[in-house]
């Protein structure tokens, strides 16, 4: 049993380092994807902004509220998509502002607030990659070894329960 329990030991280590050093790589490509949403629906705001500038003094809100109040229902659903669309374009920026700091931080942002649409998008074309800055690098490690420290912990608390189980038979 000591030797399945040193071998299992050792791969769970490393297949925890490998695997904790590719979600910066993920991270980053999540990133791009947040930032190329952001680039797209700027510029599909882009026509509406050159409207706003024209007739209501610069302001998109007041071009939103011109087509929200008009009874004809096409120019009134015109007016909740742009509103929509700039709604979504704040979202982005905040996503992508949180995303722009320190890897515990992006880590701490997509485990509490992420866009299930583009991490499902992000993880489909996922290409891993471990990255080697030292922030990464330390990040692999502290999280390959808490893998370790639990798959450790769990097997201690299976052998115990084993050797109780034992002791009572016999």
């Amino acid at each position: 049993m000591a030797i399945i329990r040193g071998i299992l030991d050792r791969v769970i280590l490393v297949v925890g380092v490998v695997a904790a050093g590719c979600i910066p790589s993920f991270i980053a490509q999540y990133r791009q994807r947040v930032g190329g949403r952001l680039d797209q629906v700027l510029q599909d705001i882009a026509p509406f902004q050159e409207i706003a500038n024209q007739f209501h003094h610069g302001s998109l809100r007041e071009l939103i509220q011109h087509h929200l109040i008009s009874v004809d229902p096409t120019f009134h659903d015109e007016g909740a998509a742009l509103q929509a669309m700039v709604d979504s374009a704040e979202q982005l920026r905040q996503a992508l502002q949180a995303l722009n700091t320190d890897l515990y931080h992006q880590m701490v942002y997509l485990l509490t607030k992420p866009d299930p649409l583009i991490a499902r998008a992000t993880w489909e074309i996922f290409s891993p990659s471990f990255n080697l800055t030292v922030e990464s690098v330390v990040f692999a490690l502290v999280v390959g070894v808490g893998i370790w420290l639990v798959f450790l912990a769990v097997w201690m608390l299976f052998a115990r329960l084993g050797n109780m189980l034992l002791a009572k038979q016999g």
